[in-house]
């Protein structure tokens, strides 16, 4: 089993899950306790505009994925915050409506065939190069210092968000930063499993997690663990069986909670 990982996509890919696994487990307990998960959707959603204009432009789609994520994430925060005659699930499905039509029309117009599209959209974590595991890595760091500088107030947000405001706590501002973290979060996972199955690694750790214990730190580090294990399994049975590895870890997940929900009571 280990002489697989003597190649080097393969120890890339399982360097890139390791560290994804690390994200995960922390935003996506902040995803699943916030309740914003089809947020997490629209903003991988709404990216798929940024990847379409960067084939478009010629440039590297993943630096426009960025900016639209970022744009989605505050323009459904705030449209959410205010009392607006528009409800969240609308917005959402307006943003992720209008990114992946953008994304189209753009790949559209765009000269010549895009050849890594389909990657985009499903993933594909064999094609992580050493400089993507050091931008994963380092987007990593960043959203976990912030997460460690704001703990107390982030669960404050998330446990009791009306407590937060009475103490004078910027309850919108934190909800709008927890946002762009998840944006920043799904640029990250699409190189990895790519634009539809985001939801399913940002949550799915985070949700078994949760089902084994109560306190916050100890659900992020289960998260974590079981998203490494996840990462290694799919891409040992992916390796055996010739199959997509970023669904197969995804399937391992499902197979996963499915089992701890049978179980857990």
């Amino acid at each position: 089993m280990i002489e697989i990982f003597q190649y080097e996509f393969m120890r890339n890919a399982l360097m890139a899950g390791a560290i994804a696994a690390v994200l995960c487990g922390v935003i996506g307990v902040y995803v699943i306790l916030n309740r914003i998960v089809f947020i997490s959707g629209g903003i991988a959603h709404t990216a798929f505009g940024g990847i379409g204009l960067g084939y478009f432009l010629g440039k590297d789609p993943l630096l426009f994925a960025v900016f639209f994520s970022v744009a989605a994430a505050l323009g459904i925060g705030m449209i959410s915050s205010i009392r607006a005659r528009v409800s969240e699930d609308t917005a959402i499905g307006v943003f992720w409506a209008s990114g992946m039509s953008l994304g189209i029309v753009f790949v559209s117009l765009s000269r010549g065939y895009a050849p890594d599209l389909f990657d985009y959209l499903f993933g594909n974590i064999l094609a992580v190069s050493q400089t993507d595991v050091e931008l994963i890595l380092g987007l990593t760091l960043v959203i976990v210092l912030v997460v460690a500088l704001l703990y107390k107030e982030l669960m404050i947000l998330s446990f009791d968000p009306s407590y937060g405001e009475a103490m004078g706590l910027p309850v919108r501002s934190l909800r709008l930063l927890l946002l762009c973290m998840v944006a920043l979060s799904v640029v990250v996972l699409i190189k990895i499993v790519g634009i539809i199955l985001v939801i399913a690694l940002l949550t799915i750790p985070g949700a078994i997690g949760r089902q084994h214990a109560d306190g916050l730190k100890r659900i992020m580090i289960i998260s974590i663990l079981l998203g490494i294990v996840f990462v290694f399994a799919g891409l040992v049975i992916s390796y055996y069986l010739n199959i997509p590895s970023g669904a197969t870890i995804i399937l391992t997940a499902a197979a996963v909670f499915f089992a701890s929900t049978a179980v857990t009571r």
